[in-house]
């Protein structure tokens, strides 16, 4: 796949969280909810500031970041889908 976001945006891989069965009830794959947990795949350049010099992203390629439920725009690449989002809409770095 050859992808890079434009500015200060972040291409984003959903992690699945491991599956979880307590008391034995099974949860249909349409009622689980969607991970707010992913790896940054491509980041963009920067974004650029009112004086014309980019300020470098905190986020890099291989963080495992936390986001928003409702954030970003969902995409799908070579049939895998991922996230687009801007990098105010991460909410922190997993270390």
């Amino acid at each position: 796949m050859k992808f890079r976001p434009l500015q200060d945006r972040i291409l984003v891989e959903r992690l699945e969280e491991g599956e979880q069965v307590k008391g034995g009830i099974i949860i249909p794959e349409t009622a689980k909810e969607k991970p707010m947990q992913g790896k940054v795949v491509a980041v963009g350049g920067g974004k650029v500031k009112d004086d014309g010099s980019k300020q470098a992203l905190d986020v890099k390629v291989g963080d495992t970041i936390l986001f928003g439920k409702y954030s970003g725009t969902e995409v799908k690449i070579d049939d895998k889908e991922y996230i687009i989002m801007r990098e105010d809409e991460v909410l922190g770095i997993s270390e």
